[in-house]
């Protein structure tokens, strides 16, 4: 086939020494026509756009940060608060849940650190912070 051009059976393909189009399957030997190919759109090009846009922009981050803030940032906040609050007002004789999941009896309170009494005998230290839930009076014996 030296100069000549190949047909393909089916819708008429001309091809000439060219690699074969993208959408050609690499299994197969029959081509696939461009109006059957529906994974791929076409590409257009597109103007430039116009300018002055930059106040529309600005909106639109604004409304986002602000939309942000009431959905996440500032209920975290309000929650950060609250366990600050919680964890300012331990004192010995309460009944808490560790982050890692120990319940325990405030035995001893001090600036960073509570000693949890989490069986007969049995203390740990805890950091302030790890206090979890401040549980009622009563429930480590219901446990």
């Amino acid at each position: 086939t030296t100069g000549r051009s190949q047909v393909v059976a089916g819708p008429c393909y001309i091809l000439r020494g060219a690699p074969k189009p993208s959408f050609h399957h690499p299994h197969s030997t029959t081509l696939i026509p461009a109006e059957f190919n529906l994974l791929i759109s076409p590409a257009y090009a597109q103007g430039t756009p116009a300018l002055g846009g930059g106040l529309d922009g600005i909106i639109l981050m604004v409304g986002m940060f602000v939309l942000m803030w009431f959905l996440m940032i500032r209920p975290q906040m309000k929650r950060a608060k609250e366990h600050r609050s919680m964890v300012d007002a331990l004192q010995k004789g309460d009944e808490v849940v560790a982050a890692s999941g120990i319940v325990g009896r405030i035995s001893k309170v001090t600036d960073a650190y509570v000693t949890l009494e989490i069986a007969p005998n049995t203390e740990i230290n805890v950091q302030k912070m790890a206090v979890q839930t401040l549980l009622p009076k009563g429930t480590i014996k219901t446990i």
